[in-house]
């Protein structure tokens, strides 16, 4: 079993979150502990840190959303990611089609927002940091400020 996250990143989370209910289109909402599928494959599966879903998908009795339901997917990088699995990552996102992730590294303050999946790469690629605000492409077509989120310290373990 994985350990649970900080509690910075949850922070991240929450405060991304926030943002996000304030100015979702009708009938989107976001989620946390939702997965999402792998098409062809009913064993492969990511859960995001958050997931913006058609709203129905709190009454859906699926364990796993489809992946061209989510409008956005937010992953948190932790502390102890490596490089290779970050991209990783991003490619299985990709592969997938989700047609968007946002990947937000507290360890850096950056982000990263990867759109338009084809060929299991993403097409575009922006990079920003802590401060700049994330652009996300329609059907959301609004910014997540970026500044005020938290940042890993060295902290205990524990």
């Amino acid at each position: 079993m994985s350990p649970t996250p900080r509690g910075k990143h949850a922070g991240v989370v929450r405060r991304v979150r926030q943002q996000l209910e304030a100015v979702l289109p009708d009938g989107l909402a976001a989620f946390e502990v939702s997965s999402i599928a792998m098409p062809g494959d009913p064993d492969d599966y990511v859960t995001p840190d958050l997931v913006v879903l058609p709203v129905e998908w709190e009454d859906d009795d699926r364990r796993l959303a489809d992946p061209q339901d989510a409008a956005l997917t937010v992953e948190v990088i932790p502390p102890s990611e490596k490089s290779r699995e970050i991209r990783d990552k991003a490619d299985w996102y990709a592969v997938a089609l989700v047609p968007v992730l946002l990947a937000v590294d507290p360890r850096k303050s950056t982000w990263v927002l990867y759109s338009r999946p084809d060929g299991g790469a993403y097409q575009d690629v922006l990079h920003g940091k802590y401060g700049e605000p994330v652009p996300l492409p329609a059907p959301l077509a609004f910014d997540v400020a970026t500044d005020g989120l938290p940042e890993y310290g060295t902290s205990p373990q524990s």
